[in-house]
């Protein structure tokens, strides 16, 4: 072997070392989308809507196939995705129109998309859950030595029934509520033998995990139990509500300040992620319950955030289709129109704004 080729194999070698991880995490928003979009489309179908085109990807055609009334295309970016209906964004006399559609099964199509998402995370979440040795509680079982939390109240046998406030279903609701605190000081409520104690000020210590970034260190270990059909059935059902609920509780956090624009992250912090998380559960032999815990997380996300009631996503839609429901007939859709396309303005806009931040921070951690 010459010095030539041994240099192009070891440079192929690293170019490639970094370049799996990010493609396995664009083959898996692909799938993130084209099960998102299945929904409406099967759902339109079943419906007997017309549907003109099924679309995977954005911008010029990479393959695309009629069959039928209905072109299905895979195109060449990588983001988003659509079905184009007759009678989605315009009038039509064609009585299979989505517009000349009932209000329910208008519904239906819409939040169809959102929905196979969640059914995704959910069955992502039941392959986690029946993946560990033990099925993790809300009771504490024993303290790691000199345990803050231990010395300012937590006792062993506590059932956690509150922190800060927030209810607490599932051990991974007490992971959530702990890791949102800043200080490291929370107020609980247990159950503790039967009776419900409220305990104030109880500490865990910090440790930095990033410039001026603190996070706190779990001291105590919860009650694990053996697997069952159906403990691994309500954690998993349990566990998914968890997700989906964080969605809203992070929302309250950005809202109230206790995130900022730097906190967030877009496609592209998002795909880093993923594919740091593949890169290091491989070359570590972590197994594949990281990747999946965030291929969870991200799909029930899009899934609880699409349903939002914001202009130009599908909630914004539902909303819509909610108050034709009641008021028997449909808002002019010029007047729709005009709202959805400044909510999409308005989300585009957001979306430079957190892309800038990710390619930023990228940037800034590469060097």
């Amino acid at each position: 072997m010459n010095i030539e080729t041994a240099i192009l194999k070891i440079t192929f070698a690293s170019v490639w070392s970094k370049a799996w991880p990010i493609l396995v995490a664009i083959l898996f928003f692909g799938l993130i989308i084209a099960i998102h979009e299945f929904g409406h489309f099967i759902t339109a179908k079943l419906c007997k809507v017309k549907v003109h085109e099924f679309s995977i990807g954005m911008g010029p055609a990479i393959i695309k196939k009629q069959f039928g009334e209905t072109l299905y295309a895979l195109r060449l970016l990588p983001v988003g995705g659509y079905v184009r209906m007759e009678g989605e964004d315009e009038a039509s006399d064609d009585e299979r129109a989505f517009c000349n559609k009932k209000p329910w099964q208008k519904f239906l199509i819409v939040a169809a998309g959102a929905f196979n998402n969640l059914v995704l995370g959910l069955i992502l979440v039941g392959v986690m859950t029946c993946s560990t040795d033990l099925i993790g509680t809300r009771q504490v079982h024993s303290f790691h030595e000199n345990a803050s939390s231990h010395a300012t109240g937590l006792e062993a046998g506590d059932v956690i029934k509150k922190i800060n406030g927030t209810r607490i279903f599932s051990s991974r609701d007490i992971d959530y509520a702990l890791v949102r605190d800043k200080d490291g000081v929370y107020d609980f409520v247990v159950d503790r033998g039967g009776e419900t104690v409220e305990l104030h000020n109880v500490t865990f210590e910090m440790q930095e995990y990033a410039e001026g970034k603190n996070t706190i260190i779990f001291d105590f270990i919860l009650v694990g139990e053996h697997k069952t059909v159906w403990n691994v059935i309500k954690t998993t059902f349990m566990d998914t509500i968890s997700i989906a609920r964080l969605v809203w509780l992070s929302l309250f956090d950005l809202v109230t300040g206790r995130y900022g624009l730097n906190d967030l992250s877009g496609p592209v912090g998002a795909v880093s992620v993923v594919a740091q998380v593949t890169s290091e559960a491989v070359s570590s032999g972590a197994g594949l319950e990281m990747i999946v815990y965030i291929m969870a997380l991200i799909t029930i996300n899009i899934g609880v955030f699409n349903w939002l009631p914001i202009p130009a996503l599908d909630g914004g839609r539902l909303m819509f289709i909610i108050i034709e429901w009641i008021r028997g007939k449909p808002i002019d859709s010029k007047y729709e129109g005009w709202v959805h396309t400044i909510g999409f303005i308005l989300l585009m806009i957001f979306m430079v704004v957190i892309t800038f931040n990710d390619i930023k921070n990228l940037i800034t951690g590469a060097l």
